[in-house]
């Protein structure tokens, strides 16, 4: 992504956020019909938190996010920061709650992306297509 197009992308994240934040997710709470939350968690290098808009799955008490990134060959920024942390934050709508982090093994993320994901969103299995990558998942536990 070129330096212009990836200064516009955060500032879309940065509106989509504030959006989010103002209106409780009335604004930004949904997209494709999958329920968006507000993710915030410490970059992996320098400990500063991070706030991004990410789609998720209810499952068992616990959300599910993927990190698809569209069906990209990386994995997200925030998908890497989640692999590092113990804990992050989450806002639905207005509540806002702290989690614990567990990324699913191999087993366990196929049963998830098959059982509850695609389930949910079965365009999520044309990401999968789009790259050599195994898209991760992770699970977020209120703690």
């Amino acid at each position: 992504m070129n330096p212009l197009m990836k200064k516009l992308w955060r500032m879309g994240m940065r509106m989509a956020v504030w959006l989010y934040r103002r209106t409780d997710g009335r604004i930004g709470g949904s997209t494709g019909g999958t329920p968006v939350l507000l993710l915030t968690v410490a970059g992996r290098k320098t400990g500063v938190e991070h706030t991004v808009p990410v789609g998720f799955f209810e499952h068992h008490g616990s959300y599910l996010v993927v990190g698809s990134a569209g069906g990209g060959p990386k994995d997200p920024q925030w998908f890497t920061n989640l692999r590092h942390a113990a804990a992050a934050q989450v806002q639905i709508r207005a509540r806002r709650i702290t989690v614990s982090i567990h990324i699913a093994d191999a087993n366990e993320r196929d049963t998830l992306l098959r059982e509850v994901v695609i389930a949910q969103a079965p365009s999520f299995a044309n990401y999968q297509k789009k790259t050599s990558r195994t898209i991760p998942i992770a699970v977020l536990t209120p703690m």
